[in-house]
């Protein structure tokens, strides 16, 4: 792996650490071979065991909604590559599944660099989850123990809030789309002066928005 203008654990709203990877599919370059997609960069803790099987399993499952979002997915794990081959060959012929995205087969650097092995969890990288947009910044990540398999239905939906957040400029409220208190409606973002609360209040009906308090207003997504 080569990283020359990355140092410490990489934050929300860091750009992706540049680095040359050896995939399953060839070397790649990230996040440049992305460049205006948006990717998924998963790590698992190791090929050949069970919950990590039936992860990629889902994820491949997925992989067309991915696409459609202008998302790529790319695994990882401290494996050489030749173990992550066997592993897809098995996946195919055990349970008629071709993986179809690349894995990075890491020597412990990426892991590092990224942050992706926890020593309160052992020895090999935790389940984490970066997702990076189209510029290359990192938008999202999630970390869970080896024991817990991930939700790809919440990464999706993670995915397609954030995308639709940034072309609208709102937000999305908690269980989006199907929220307990405003179902698939989004928030429109507080004012942040009085002249814009007062207006906020009058104009609601207006502008499409249902306020309980200037702060708290939330519409239907534009279309």
């Amino acid at each position: 792996m080569e990283n020359k203008e990355f140092k410490g654990m990489p934050l929300l709203g860091d750009d992706f650490p540049r680095m040359t990877v050896q995939t399953t599919h060839g070397m790649k370059v990230l996040p440049d071979d992305y460049k205006g997609q948006w990717f998924v960069l998963f790590s698992h803790p190791a090929d050949f065991t069970p919950v990590c099987t039936t992860e990629f399993v889902a994820f491949q499952t997925r992989y067309e909604k991915f696409k459609a979002l202008n998302c790529e997915l790319v695994g990882l794990s401290v494996d050489q590559v030749f173990s992550h081959i066997k592993w897809e060959e098995w996946i195919e012929e055990k349970l008629n599944v071709k993986i179809e995205f690349p894995i990075i087969a890491d020597t412990g650097a990426v892991a590092e660099t990224l942050g992706l092995v926890h020593p309160g969890k052992g020895t090999n990288t935790v389940r984490a989850v970066l997702i990076v947009d189209d510029k290359g910044k990192i938008r999202i990540i999630f970390y869970y123990p080896q024991e817990l398999g991930r939700n790809m239905d919440e990464i999706l939906r993670s995915i397609n809030a954030m995308q639709l957040s940034d072309k609208h400029k709102v937000a999305m409220p908690a269980q989006w789309p199907d929220g307990e208190l405003f179902g698939n409606r989004v928030i429109v973002s507080p004012a942040t002066d009085v002249k814009t609360a007062k207006e906020r209040l009058e104009n609601a009906e207006k502008n499409g928005h249902v306020c309980l308090d200037w702060w708290l207003c939330h519409k239907e997504l534009d279309k």
